[in-house]
């Protein structure tokens, strides 16, 4: 598979809809604290992350990472770069 192939499927985690999976691709530009601060909560590069809930107005998100349940600002989540996991098929 071609890295061009690869990239088109990243897309930021705060675009994600309820029910979507992914992995963690890499932090996009973003303050250093709070680069470090994304790091300790488990986003780190292979994570599998998933929508569990989004709030009624559209902020914040519920994320599933590691076990644990994990709420972040859409604007927080647009600056984790993700790639979707394909959709089971069974």
């Amino acid at each position: 598979m071609s890295s061009q192939m690869s990239s088109s499927r990243h897309v930021s985690l705060g675009s994600l809809n309820v029910g979507e999976s992914a992995r963690v691709v890499a932090l996009g530009r973003t303050d250093r604290r709070y680069r470090e601060k994304l790091l300790a909560f488990g986003l780190t590069p292979g994570t599998l992350v998933s929508v569990e809930r989004v709030a009624p107005l559209g902020d914040p998100l519920e994320l599933r990472v590691r076990g644990f349940a994990l709420s972040l600002r859409k604007g927080e989540a647009d600056a984790v770069m993700v790639e979707k996991e394909a959709a089971d098929q069974t």
